[in-house]
């Protein structure tokens, strides 16, 4: 008797799913190479600045007895330092303060004093310092350094200050993916529109709090800190919501991108605005992460001296952030209205009520 091979039916045969399709190794590689590439972008971004950084046209002042004060800054204007001559002390200190330059030499036949504002630059308040010392040392005299805005004695060598970078563009970041996910879509983008308004005066006024009494790296009056931060942090969210808004999650990761990977290290929050390259320098500063350093250096050190134009460009960036939501409310109305129209739904007339 002959046995008979019966072919199993449709339904039972068992398809491999674990097999890799016929493009996979290609995608593969694909991202395997774009993970790398965005890992060393982000190495460079990090490293390029700190490795390349040193005092680029840092503007400081020298006064001493004309002749000698004009000839040093001849010797010394170039590249590195931008020197503008004072007629005294009291004239030199005076711009330091109102942040005119970022420090000064004071020339006499007694010593040298170096004036300063840590508080301001504080990578050029060292390269100042040793630059002061070495001219004392070649005129055999002795150089004393008077440093005009310090940071608190509590973290006076402002590490509070220069950590503060990163969590401050995440505190743009968070937000926006989180009132996005919960409040989604066209019917979502007034809340979350008011949702970053709240959130920036709260994380504001929270960061400044922690900052200035719980670490006391910052001076100066809490209200008008903790709105100056707020005002950053707001540029940074609204900027991202309205990426989202118009392009989805890419629009609202590749913002995030550029942020992280060039705002966040030419910030210039640790250094100081004078430790990059003039490009690179005002590039940093035309983006939030690096006016929201400067802003806060001016409300938290300098009495506000020097807050103006960090201010303006935060505004800006939220007036940016602003018309990118109201561009998405219109194109999700007219689509609404045209899915309606197209569906024959005629919007029901008004009725009035007695």
């Amino acid at each position: 008797m002959s046995q008979q091979h019966r072919t199993p039916p449709a339904e039972a045969v068992e398809t491999d799913t674990s097999a890799p399709g016929p493009g996979t190794p290609r995608k593969l590689a694909a991202v395997l190479l774009g993970l790398t590439a965005v890992v060393v972008l982000m190495l460079c971004a990090f490293a390029l600045p700190g490795v390349n950084g040193g005092p680029h046209e840092v503007p400081i002042g020298v006064t001493g007895p004309q002749a000698a004060a004009r000839g040093f800054a001849e010797k010394l204007d170039g590249p590195e330092w931008d020197v503008t001559v004072y007629e005294d002390t009291a004239a030199l200190t005076t711009a330091i303060q109102e942040r005119e330059v970022a420090g000064g030499l004071a020339l006499g036949t007694g010593g040298i004093d170096v004036y300063t504002a840590t508080a301001g630059a504080p990578t050029a308040t060292a390269a100042l310092t040793a630059l002061g010392n070495a001219a004392a040392e070649h005129q055999h005299v002795k150089a004393t350094v008077h440093d005009l805005v310090p940071f608190p004695e509590d973290d006076a060598r402002g590490a509070g200050l220069a950590a503060a970078g990163l969590p401050l563009v995440f505190g743009g970041i968070f937000p926006a993916v989180v009132l996005t996910r919960l409040f989604p879509g066209h019917a979502g983008l007034r809340t979350r529109f008011a949702g970053v308004v709240l959130f920036s005066l709260l994380a504001g006024l929270a960061v400044a709090g922690c900052l200035q009494y719980g670490t006391g790296s910052l001076a100066g009056n809490y209200w008008l800190t903790g709105l100056g931060l707020g005002l950053g942090m707001a540029a940074l969210s609204m900027t991202f919501i309205g990426l989202e808004a118009l392009a989805g999650f890419a629009g609202l990761g590749a913002g995030a991108a550029v942020m992280m990977l060039l705002g966040n290290p030419l910030s210039g929050l640790g250094s100081g605005p004078y430790w990059l390259p003039s490009g690179w320098s005002t590039l940093g500063q035309v983006l939030p992460p690096g006016a929201s350093g400067s802003l806060l250096r001016s409300l938290a050190f300098f009495d506000g001296t020097g807050a103006a134009l960090p201010a303006l460009t935060l505004a800006a960036w939220v007036a940016l952030g602003l018309t990118l939501l109201l561009i998405a409310d219109r194109r999700g109305a007219k689509a609404r209205r045209e899915g309606n129209a197209d569906r024959g739904v005629v919007p029901e007339p008004r009725t009035a009520t007695a």
